[in-house]
């Protein structure tokens, strides 16, 4: 636009001196009669107003394109990219996945692929144990629940999945399993069996709520159906159908399922203490707890006296007159053992048979695990590889809580670019994802996925593609997307509003291309399907878009250097401002950050990006010179060395202005005032340097994308210090930061412990396990070094994993650098997931 401003200007200059009237010259004068000089005086006049008005025009016109350039700057970062979408169009393209756990921050719930789904969700708790004033409810997944264990043992991301969770008293096992007919996803039954802990216990009661409800926005009917209703009552007083106040069945519509049918089973009728139910209207899905809370009362059987804390059955506000509800819940409270069926139906489903339920379920489900089972050992072949039934059992449970985390969202996330003044929100659009920790980060993460995606893809191909079909279709015009969704309600109502508007500048590591690259490396044409081939077709307009994102935006002011946007110039209080944008959030940078930073992790991405998308472009038959051409530059290693080799330290490095003497410190307190924040201290001048004061997984890098020469004195110097215990070395994995780095486990803020500055990650630990088997397969002369520290390595994670496993019945975000604690958020069956590839051994 500026350019065309400009072209306008000049244009209309030239044609203001073409239109021009003559002036005549001083020697015409004497020729002419007075009446002639007033009349040149007219002329000159004209033409002074007419130049004016040219130059009004012209400013008022470059005025207006300038507003009308601002406004396309600021629509630009929620503007969708207008290539064809990946995704398939309709979630009933996929039928075996259209019903699923597809609600990862609940214990349990089921969910199908639709915008405006219905939704299904657990809820419990034992009235004989429950404190005045507090329930215990269990709905949501919550570390403060301090639940002993939960996760999927089994899941197949298609068909069924069995769950055990282990609360304080009880242990609960949910089981569904999904069955194909008809015409809107067909049905499915869920189980859930609550047996008791210890023998003392047996014969206490528990309650279980089972609930539905409407997504967000979601238009449907849902009529419940009393049991009572379904009785014979003749001969039986009033007093004694308290037993019965439950459900027996709710019949309900939506656009989607069309008509179906919910019924509720109990195995043991002579366990059941009390049944109730309520039906009501909540107004977002995020809130049924409370709505579930608000409709309890406490109850007395007017025969046997007997107090029981009900559902209070139909509640509207006195200004509902439609009183249709679209949450509905049906409660049994029963003794222990206890088992409920919940049978989910489509009326579309023409002759279903038996309906599955009791012996006709276990027998479906017992197919489905057999099935999981071989084809477990198939792709991951840990029996063969000699890892004890314990240990398969643990890799099957790893796997399973990834595929079974799998979520399906849909929303709009909130955005901003340096041209909104505030954030403004983006457009509606589903994601199907996983997410790397039910509790704590229940939503997609863009650069956790790529790391998910290396192991889902392993196991079932068409998921893997269809989850990154998703998330590229998530792309603006600019080719960028935004790396933390919070979609829906749901998600949104557990995100601090600090981390929920997402900027433009920011962009997580472009993982998928690790996925991509593991896909399709070294398999030839002929042994990759037709649907693979038309799905890269699809994708790779949007990788083109994606790449050239970050190529351009992420650039830095020599060719071949980067850096990560949105580190905070300003900042105060952090030791060192964060870089949120590279995933390693406090990992130490340059101390003062500017525009001339180069980012080591950041070119080595880019680097590995240019490689894949050549590979590609070879695959499907498209132009991938330029790809081919970016990769041998940026994998030279030459340049490597020049940009982001320390020779004075022997090491790779960032590069920026950068001092090692900061410090936090609190400054004097006032009187009176509350006690300030420690602040950021600098005792020495910064200068422009290599930050090789600091030694750690970004030092890794060259060595991770394999862009070093097997024959690199610097590969060799390499694998020599990842072997000292003094850097990053210990028995339980690489920590991220050496012991001699000044930041190592050292505070950002005065309120933020270290996060990238000690503790063991698996994500980076399984990238740098699989550079070493790679370069212990390829000749040259640190192959042999190469091989130990590998065989070292992987044996360490795997060890340290599982006794943390068994120790605490979870597996975590990150591991402690000094004794192997598990540490962060549980369970994080996300990255940490990648644990099952090192025993497999997988690296392509």
């Amino acid at each position: 636009m500026t350019g065309g401003n400009k072209k306008l200007h000049v244009t209309g200059t030239s044609e203001t001196k073409k239109n021009r009237p003559k002036v005549l010259k001083s020697s015409d004068h004497s020729s002419h009669s007075h009446g002639q000089g007033v009349s040149k005086l007219s002329v000159l006049k004209t033409q002074h107003n007419g130049s004016l008005y040219t130059g009004f025009g012209v400013i008022a016109i470059s005025v207006v394109s300038w507003f009308v350039y601002q406004g396309y700057l600021e629509t630009r970062v929620n503007s969708p990219l207008t290539e064809n979408k990946v995704a398939f169009p309709s979630s009933h393209d996929f039928p075996e996945r259209y019903w699923g756990s597809f609600r990862p921050g609940v214990y349990f719930g089921m969910k199908s692929r639709d915008k405006h789904s219905l939704l299904a969700g657990l809820m419990w708790f034992m009235p004989d144990v429950a404190a005045a004033g507090n329930l215990n409810l269990r709905h949501l997944c919550d570390q403060g629940d301090n639940l002993e264990q939960y996760g999927w043992k089994e899941h197949d991301g298609r068909n069924f999945g069995v769950q055990v969770i282990v609360d304080k008293f009880i242990q609960l096992e949910t089981s569904f399993v999904t069955k194909l007919g008809g015409n809107h996803g067909g049905d499915w039954t869920a189980r859930i069996q609550v047996e008791p802990r210890m023998k003392e216990l047996r014969g206490q009661q528990v309650t279980l709520f089972f609930y539905l409800t409407l997504d967000d926005n979601g238009k449907g009917l849902l009529q419940p159906i009393r049991m009572i209703d379904n009785m014979d009552t003749s001969g039986m007083e009033a007093n004694e159908s308290v037993k019965f106040l439950g459900l027996s069945a709710v019949h309900g519509h939506t656009e989607t399922l069309g008509d179906f049918r919910v019924s509720f089973h109990h195995a043991n009728e002579q366990s059941i203490v009390h049944t109730a139910f309520l039906s009501t209207t909540v107004a977002s899905p995020h809130l049924v707890k409370d709505a579930l809370q608000s409709g309890l009362r406490l109850m007395e059987d007017k025969k046997s006296k007997q107090r029981h804390i009900s559902l209070a059955g139909t509640l509207f506000a006195k200004e509902d007159k439609l009183k249709q509800p679209n949450f509905v819940v049906h409660q049994v409270t029963g003794k222990l053992p206890l088992l409920l069926e919940i049978v989910y139906e489509s009326n579309s489903f023409a002759e279903r048979g038996t309906m599955l339920r009791g012996e006709v379920y276990d027998a479906l489900l017992q197919k489905y695990r057999e099935q999981f089972r071989i084809q477990f050992e198939s792709k991951f072949r840990l029996n063969e590889k000699g890892f004890s039934e314990e240990e398969q059992d643990f890799a099957k449970s790893a796997m399973s809580n990834l595929v079974g985390g799998i979520g399906y969202f849909y929303g709009s996330s909130k955005v901003q670019s340096v041209h909104n003044k505030e954030p403004v929100p983006y457009w509606n659009a589903p994601l199907y994802t996983a997410v790397p920790s039910r509790s704590f980060f229940p939503r997609g993460f863009l650069w956790d996925e790529g790391f998910h995606n290396l192991i889902i893809s392993q196991w079932d191909r068409e998921i893997s593609f269809d989850i990154m079909a998703h998330w590229f279709d998530l792309m603006n015009v600019e080719g960028w997307i935004p790396r933390e969704q919070i979609l829906g309600s749901e998600a949104r109502a557990r995100v601090p509003d600090e981390f929920v508007v997402q900027r433009n500048n920011q962009g997580n590591p472009p993982t998928f291309f690790l996925v991509l690259d593991a896909m399709f490396k070294n398999r030839p044409v002929r042994d990759i399907s037709t649907l693979e081939l038309e799905q890269l077709n699809r994708m790779w307009p949007r990788l083109v878009s994606w790449y050239n994102w970050f190529n351009t935006s992420l650039h830095g002011p020599e060719p071949g250097t980067y850096y990560w946007r949105g580190r905070d110039t300003a900042s105060v209080r952090e030791l060192n401002p964060k870089s949120l944008s590279s995933g390693l959030d406090d990992y130490p940078r340059a101390s003062h950050p500017t525009t001339y930073e180069r980012h080591l992790d950041l070119r080595c991405w880019i680097t590995l990006a240019a490689k894949v998308m050549a590979s590609i472009a070879d695959l499907i038959g498209r132009e991938g010179r330029k790809y081919h051409e970016t990769f041998v530059f940026l994998s030279n290693n030459e340049l490597l060395n020049a940009q982001h080799w320390s020779e004075k330290a022997k090491r790779y490095a960032d590069y920026g202005l950068h001092t090692s003497n900061v410090t936090l410190r609190r400054p004097k307190s006032v009187a009176g005032q509350p006690k300030p924040d420690k602040i950021r201290w600098v005792s020495e001048e910064p200068t422009p340097r290599f930050v090789d004061d600091t030694f750690g997984y970004v030092s890794l890098f060259p060595l991770i994308i394999e862009i070093l020469q097997p024959d690199s004195p610097q590969l060799g110097q390499l694998l020599q210090d990842l072997r000292n215990p003094n850097l990053l070395w210990t028995k339980y994995g690489l920590r991220s930061l050496s012991k001699t780095s000044p930041l190592y486990n050292k505070r950002n803020t005065e309120h933020d412990p270290p996060y990238w500055r000690g503790p063991i990650w698996i994500n980076i630990n399984y990238l740098v396990a699989r550079a070493l088997h790679h370069y212990s397969v390829v000749e040259g002369p640190h192959q042999t070094r190469a091989l130990l520290l590998y065989n070292e390595l992987r044996e360490n994670l795997i060890s340290n994993v599982l006794r943390e496993y068994r120790k605490t019945g979870y597996i975590w975000e990150q591991y402690n650098d000094a004794n192997g604690a598990g540490q962060g958020c549980r369970p994080f069956t996300g990255w940490s997931t990648l644990v099952l590839l090192l025993m497999s051994e997988t690296y392509v």
